[in-house]
């Protein structure tokens, strides 16, 4: 209720964001706060957000300004794809330099790679990619 600035963001892959934000919740807050939803590509977990686009990002309801702009690093693309390379890098050099092997490695990178692998040998092996395509399985 005292906040001027809330940002939800929530992901449960492959489901709806739930709402963590109620109406009521919303009612309760003051005149000219704002409320941006980073969830609002997956239902988002506000209840009075819309989705919103880059030319008209914001509207107000209950007195409270609304953000829900889906995909929200486009309207800055260059910065966002610095960050995603920054990001992704060491993944990229671990590969390059250990091969699969780099998957083996006792290390946060080498843990991230195990467990966002989707194929190996030819056979899908991610558990949620595996639900989704059980005949490739």
């Amino acid at each position: 209720m005292e906040a001027d600035l809330v940002v939800g963001s929530v992901l449960v892959p492959n489901r709806k964001a739930p709402t963590l934000v109620t109406r009521e919740m919303v009612k309760s807050m003051r005149a000219g706060s704002v409320l941006v939803d980073v969830a609002v590509d997956q239902g988002g977990c506000i209840e009075t957000m819309k989705v919103t686009s880059h030319s008209e990002p914001t509207y107000t309801e209950l007195g409270v300004v609304h953000y829900g702009v889906p995909n929200m690093p486009g309207a800055v693309p260059w910065t966002a794809t610095q960050a995603l390379n920054n990001s992704t890098l060491p993944y990229v050099m671990l590969l390059a330099e250990k091969g699969i092997d780099g998957l083996k490695q006792d290390s946060v990178i080498g843990k991230g790679l195990a467990i966002a692998l989707n194929v190996h040998e030819q056979k899908l092996v991610h558990p949620a990619v595996r639900k989704v395509f059980p005949d490739l399985a």
